[in-house]
């Protein structure tokens, strides 16, 4: 699935880039209007992420020429501006959805998720990486026939490493998956949902272990045999 991400500030993008990649969205991101519009008139996208206060090109401006050049792919606003009237211009201007920032992961996704259900994509059950298998609708992990119930916190930073499993994944990449964009977390915290999720791979006498890769993050790593 095809996404393009349309957000200026650079630091945010790559943020929300990596929650998308993770998830396994292919994502082009640009930050102005101007190339939102040449990039979602030359491709085909499965949704269009869309800032609304953009340099070169008003992001209710991208809306207006993209729908009156006959785009019609799903755009979901994704904005500061939050009153009433700005969600409505937004909705009558053509977008399919509005989000207001800050805002929550696991909002943003399953919003995601929503629109490119509407065109009728694939939505996977199961994350699986050796011998490892995550329903993604239960938080049940499953080994070799034996399961446990992940919280929801170990559930999201799980997900982050089973939809790369051969990536490493960023400490910040981790925060901003389980805990958003505008949460006040400590480094702490990641290091206490990755015990807590070592612990309960060790109980199901998985291959797979999550190593630490100093001063970046983790990555999952397989038991030779």
């Amino acid at each position: 699935m095809n996404v393009l991400l349309v957000e200026d500030d650079r630091a945010l993008s790559n943020a929300v880039k990596q929650i998308l990649t993770q998830r396994g969205y292919n994502v082009d991101a640009v930050y102005d209007g101007l190339s939102a519009v040449d990039y979602a008139e030359g491709a085909q996208y499965s949704v269009i992420i869309l800032d609304g206060m953009l340099p070169k090109l008003d992001g209710l401006e991208v809306l207006r020429v993209l729908r009156r050049d006959g785009v019609q792919t799903p755009i979901l606003m994704l904005t500061a501006r939050s009153t009433v009237q700005d969600k409505v211009a937004g909705l009558d201007g053509g977008a399919d959805d509005y989000l207001t920032k800050p805002f929550d992961t696991e909002e943003l996704l399953a919003r995601v998720g929503a629109l490119t259900r509407r065109k009728g994509e694939v939505v996977v059950d199961t994350l699986d990486f050796d011998d490892l298998s995550l329903d993604v609708h239960s938080a049940v992990l499953s080994c070799n026939g034996a399961t446990v119930q992940l919280s929801k916190k170990e559930f999201q930073m799980l997900r982050c490493f089973l939809t790369q499993p051969t990536a490493t994944v960023p400490k910040e990449t981790l925060i901003v998956n389980v805990w958003g964009t505008d949460a006040d977390t400590t480094d702490n915290n990641a290091e206490a949902y990755i015990s807590f999720l070592r612990k309960k791979l060790a109980y199901l006498k998985s291959r797979v272990s999550i190593r630490t890769v100093p001063r970046i993050g983790y990555r999952l790593e397989v038991e030779a045999c």
